[in-house]
C-alpha cells in the first residue's frame, strides 16, 4: 500500500498577522520531511473563499513549490476544479503539463467539480450542471494534453478553435487521472471512466471493502476510459496522529481532526456563513463535546494501533491511504514528529512488498484495459489540410488599412518570417 498527506491548508480564527506565512512554510517543511521519509505523495486541494477550512485557493503554486524541494514524492492535485467556470480546460492542460516538466514528471492530474456554495456562487457555477461540466472539461482537457494539435472543440460548456496546447507532460500520454469521491457512486463512476477514485468520505474499513470491490469489478466489466491511459487505484483519507503513548497522540490530533469535519460541514452541509465575518472555530468550539464519532479518528493512536489500522485497509484492497494531519490548530512540531515516528517504525512493512503487489495487479487488469480501450471512440485528429491558418493581429490590421506602403510591408516582412521594428501596430493603442 501507498501513503499520502493531504493539505487543506486550515487557518482557524483569529488571525494575526503572519499566520498564513507560517501555514505555509511549515506545509513546504512537512512535504520535504515526507519526501525524505519515503511518503509517496502529498495531495494539495483547490478551494475558493471558504474560510478557516481551506486557504489553499492556488495549489498549482504550492505544488510548485513543492517540486523544487523534493525529489521522489508524487505531486497531487486533491483536486483542480473542473467547471470551465472556475479553470479553462486549455489553461488546466497547460499548468498540469509544466508542473510535470518542474518536477520531472511526479504529478498526478486530480479533478472534482465541486460542492460547496459559496465557491460555487462566486464563480457563477450552476449547481444542477456541474457535473457535465466537470465530464466535459476532463475529457478534452486530456485531449489537449496528447493531440497535436488539438482539433478544437464546440460543446455544451465550452468551446474553442484549433490549437496546439504546449508544453506537454512528462508522462505519457498524460499523468494518472483522479476524481474526487466522497460517496460510494462516484466511485462507480470513476471505474466506468478509467480513472482513480481520490475517497474523502471516511468510511471504516469493512465499507471500504464494499466500495473496492464495487470500484474493480465495475473497472473490469463496464469501464470506457475519459482518457488516454486508465489509473486504476483508490485513495481512502483517515486521521493522523501517531505518538508512542496514544493518550498524548490523541492530544495532539483529536481536536484538529474534530474541527476538520466540523469546518467541512459548516461550508457544505449544515453552516450559513457571513464571508469575513462569521468564526467558525468559536463556533466549533461551543459543539465541540457534541460532535459525533468519527471512524477517521482510528488514525490516531500508538505505533501498533496505526499498524493494525493500515492492515485492515490494506486487506480491504486499498491502494493508498492519505494522511490528514493538518487540521485545526495542531501543531507544526507535533505534525514532524508524527511522521518521522510513521516513516521509521510503521511504514516498512507497507512498502516491502508493494513492487510486488503493483506487478500482480497490472497484470491482472491488463486484459480488462485493453478491453476497455476497445470500447472508447476517440477524438479524430485533424489531417494536415485540414488545420487552420491564423494570421497574425499586426498582418489583419495592416492589410485592411488604406495605406498601400503599410499593406507591402506587412506582406515583406510576412513572407521573410519576421516583424518590423517600424511595427504598424506600434503607434495605436489597444
Amino acid at each position: 500500500m501507498k501513503f499520502g498527506i493531504f493539505y487543506e491548508h486550515q487557518l482557524p480564527r483569529p488571525w494575526n498577522e503572519g499566520d498564513e506565512l507560517k501555514l505555509f512554510q511549515d506545509a513546504l517543511d512537512q512535504v520535504e520531511l515526507a519526501d525524505r521519509l519515503g511518503i509517496d505523495h502529498a495531495w494539495e486541494v483547490e478551494h475558493h473563499f471558504l474560510e478557516e477550512y481551506s486557504h489553499s485557493s492556488a495549489p498549482e503554486v504550492f505544488l510548485a513549490a513543492c517540486s523544487q524541494r523534493t525529489k521522489h514524492i508524487r505531486l497531487g492535485h486533491g483536486i483542480v476544479l473542473m467547471p470551465p467556470g472556475y479553470n479553462h480546460p486549455a489553461r488546466v492542460a497547460e499548468r498540469i503539463a509544466t508542473l510535470d516538466l518542474v518536477s520531472n514528471g511526479r504529478v498526478e492530474f486530480g479533478t472534482g467539480e465541486s460542492s460547496a456554495l459559496l465557491e460555487l456562487g462566486g464563480y457563477r457555477v450552476p449547481v444542477e450542471k456541474k457535473r457535465e461540466m466537470w465530464r466535459e472539461s476532463v475529457e478534452q482537457c486530456l485531449n489537449m494534453m496528447v493531440m497535436n494539435p488539438y482539433p478544437g472543440f464546440k460543446g455544451q460548456y465550452f468551446e474553442m478553435p484549433c490549437r496546439n496546447v504546449v508544453p506537454k507532460p512528462v508522462q505519457k500520454p498524460h499523468p494518472p487521472v483522479w476524481v474526487a469521491c466522497s460517496n460510494r457512486e462516484t466511485i462507480k463512476l470513476a471505474a466506468r471512466l478509467g480513472i482513480g477514485a481520490l475517497t474523502f468520505a471516511f468510511v471504516d474499513t469493512a465499507e471500504a471493502k464494499h466500495w473496492v470491490d464495487d470500484y474493480y469489478r465495475i473497472l473490469k466489466e463496464e469501464c470506457v476510459p475519459i482518457g488516454h491511459a486508465v489509473n486504476a487505484n483508490i485513495a481512502m483519507v483517515t486521521g493522523f496522529s501517531v505518538h508512542k503513548d496514544h493518550d498524548e497522540a490523541l492530544k495532539r490530533g483529536l481536536d484538529g481532526f474534530r474541527f476538520f469535519g466540523y469546518a467541512l460541514g459548516h461550508h457544505y452541509i449544515f453552516g450559513e456563513h457571513k464571508p469575513g465575518r462569521t468564526d467558525i472555530w468559536k463556533n466549533f468550539e461551543a459543539a465541540r463535546d457534541h460532535l459525533p464519532a468519527n471512524p477517521g479518528t482510528a488514525g490516531m493512536g500508538t505505533p501498533d494501533e496505526m499498524r493494525a489500522h493500515l492492515r485492515n485497509f490494506a486487506q480491504a484492497g486499498v491502494d493508498q491511504v492519505a494522511f490528514i494531519q493538518q487540521g485545526g490548530r495542531n501543531r507544526h512540531e507535533h505534525i514532524c514528529e508524527a511522521l518521522e515516528l510513521f516513516g521509521r517504525d510503521i511504514m516498512g512493512e507497507f512498502k516491502e512488498k508493494e513492487a510486488e503487489r503493483q506487478a500482480r495487479k497490472a497484470a491482472e487488469l491488463a486484459p480488462f484495459i485493453e478491453q476497455a480501450f476497445a470500447r472508447k471512440e476517440k477524438m479524430r485528429a485533424l489531417a494536415d489540410d485540414e488545420i487552420p491558418n491564423v494570421v497574425a493581429l499586426g498582418r489583419q490590421i495592416a492589410q485592411a488599412a488604406p495605406d498601400p506602403k503599410a499593406e507591402e510591408s506587412a506582406r515583406r516582412f510576412a513572407e521573410a518570417g519576421a516583424v518590423p521594428l517600424s511595427d504598424p501596430l506600434a503607434n495605436r493603442k489597444g
